[in-house]
């Protein structure tokens, strides 16, 4: 085989992040803010979205005196509105949308029996109607247009039950079905839409302050604090389910921290 033609394909592949547009949502801090860093540093056109706008304008600032791109806007995930919003401004600012990233979660665990009622409803409105509201506003555009990619944050509480998550895990394990049929509805429809599920354990980030359980959150207080890695791996795994080839879809990534059992 033509040395100089080989190189030049595995160039294309390895590049293929670059000039991607990506919604990413909970962008304001944690996975999303790392995850929108390294895609613009590699040359991704970002949109960002989340509740609070100071941190929204900081980290596009950011991104942009770096060289990147990248556009905001205030959205709650809970309101299918704002969504579609965020799909209409990345179009405005680059043309089109390549990926969206639901990223945006909360994580208030407590035992079943203390029946925080309104944290689980705030789960499911978050955790899965979010996930929801962002694959119906993109699905118009990926599917006449024949391509994209939809990324999801799960948890390793998606795969498995641990005592404490019971509605946290049960959102989470609803997120693993519905991007699964996705992904296995769009190879039927021939619309070339592309899924990544990610699990992620110990990751330091936010989600324990929204624990208002005392018992809950010493427990995971204590683990993060003795395994818990940054961000940043997780940033790694979406950049690298974006960076593959259009014909090839990894779909579910699993990240532990070494240490964690």
């Amino acid at each position: 085989m033509n040395k100089k033609f080989l190189n030049k394909n595995l160039e294309d592949i390895n590049m293929s992040v670059e000039n991607k547009v990506v919604i990413i949502t909970g962008a304001s801090s944690g996975i999303g803010e790392a995850t929108a860093k390294l895609l613009a540093r590699n040359g991704a056109a970002v949109v960002l979205g989340a509740r609070r706008e100071e941190r929204l304008q900081e980290i596009s600032q950011n991104i942009i005196d770096n060289g990147g791109k990248a556009a905001y806007r205030v959205t709650d995930v809970t309101d299918p509105e704002d969504l579609k919003k965020l799909v209409a401004l990345a179009k405005e600012k680059f043309g089109s949308i390549d990926v969206i990233y639901n990223n945006a979660g909360i994580m208030p665990t407590s035992p079943i029996s203390a029946l925080k009622v309104n944290e689980w409803n705030a789960m499911i409105d978050v955790n899965l109607k979010g996930v929801l509201n962002g694959v119906a506003a993109v699905m118009p555009d990926f599917t006449s247009q024949k391509h994209g990619q939809i990324i999801t944050t799960s948890s390793v509480a998606g795969l498995k039950s641990f005592i404490g998550s019971g509605v946290y895990g049960a959102t989470k394990f609803a997120v693993k079905n519905l991007m699964e049929v996705i992904r296995m509805e769009s190879a039927q429809e021939h619309t070339n839409i592309r899924t990544a599920t990610v699990y992620p354990a110990a990751i330091n980030t936010e989600l324990l302050q929204h624990i208002t359980d005392k018992n809950s959150k010493q427990g995971m207080s204590k683990l993060y604090q003795s395994v818990g890695i940054t961000p940043d791996a997780i940033a790694r795994v979406v950049n690298f389910a974006i960076d593959q080839p259009e014909d090839v879809n990894i779909n579910e990534f699993t990240v532990y921290p070494t240490k964690q059992g």
